[in-house]
């Protein structure tokens, strides 16, 4: 006698199978880290912290006569 098989749980995990492939694939292609992420956010503000404390002020009242 052959084995029994539940085709309704059968089908429900070729599903899931399939759903957690795609899942792969996507974050392959489009996915990053969180860590990366965060440490390219950081870097981001770093540059624009360390570029606006390199800006001259511009003193209106202060000009040569």
């Amino acid at each position: 006698m052959g084995e029994l098989v539940n085709l309704r749980q059968r089908r429900k995990r070729r599903a899931r199978d399939e759903k957690e492939q795609r899942a792969t694939e996507n974050r392959i292609l489009h996915g990053r880290t969180k860590a990366e992420r965060t440490r390219e956010e950081s870097a981001k503000a770093r540059s624009v912290s360390l570029l606006e404390g390199h800006k001259r002020e511009e003193n209106r009242d202060d000009s040569p006569k």
